[in-house]
């Protein structure tokens, strides 16, 4: 769920200003949200399916959500043991619910960050994450500019081996994604929303030279 136009989206079904983790040690649990005009929900049906692409098993793994909103994704990631979860939110009431939710499910490996996503994942230039997600605002278009410079910096804070997880208004290209450094491994759609699993282009490379001997 993110705090901007869901352009288009149609809300997921539920009380409002609520989210239900759907996995792992938290399964069930409801994380409360501001009720912010806007409010764009990741389907229950698309996180089951990211989360099977990405195995159930997050032990150990280092997450970032940026854009985070409700921060769903992160939770789940949390829920499935995932060591370290950072939520990149702006929105006060976004954060401070964020916050509330960490605080309720004592989930001490999360940490909430307040700013604007793009600078502060410049900051973290050269961390290795194994697995960030990506579901910046559609705006009231298809906002490509900010997809494409949220898909350079994520680009430098993936590990060689890392995921990551894109959510958008239409489908991305596999010409466009090798231009910023990316290679699509699996990828659908949920009505009006594109969800796409990515690995960094070079570490795809690497893998087919290893796997041909």
């Amino acid at each position: 769920m993110r705090s901007k136009s869901s352009g288009g989206a149609r809300p997921a079904a539920g009380a409002p200003g609520v989210v239900r983790i759907i996995g792992g040690e938290w399964k069930r649990s409801k994380l409360q949200v501001a009720a912010l005009p806007g409010l764009r929900p990741t389907p229950d049906r698309v996180r089951e399916t990211l989360f099977n692409w990405l195995g159930q098993d997050l032990t150990g793994l280092r997450c970032l959500d940026a854009f985070a909103g409700s921060g769903a994704l992160g939770f789940e990631a949390a829920s499935r043991g995932a060591t370290e979860v950072l939520l990149i939110e702006q929105a006060p009431a976004l954060v401070a619910s964020l916050r509330d939710n960490a605080t309720r499910l004592h989930a001490n490996q999360i940490t909430v960050q307040r700013g604007d996503a793009l600078s502060l994942m410049r900051q973290r230039t050269g961390q290795a994450w194994d697995v960030v997600f990506l579901d910046p605002p559609f705006g009231e278009g298809q906002n490509d500019n900010l997809f494409r410079e949220a898909l350079k910096v994520a680009r430098q804070l993936v590990d060689a081996e890392g995921r990551l997880y894109l959510e958008a208004p239409r489908a991305w290209t596999d010409t466009e994604l090798t231009e910023l450094g990316w290679q699509v491994l699996r990828q659908g759609r949920a009505g009006q929303v594109a969800f796409h699993l990515l690995g960094p282009k070079v570490a795809q490379a690497a893998a087919g030279m290893a796997s041909g001997g």
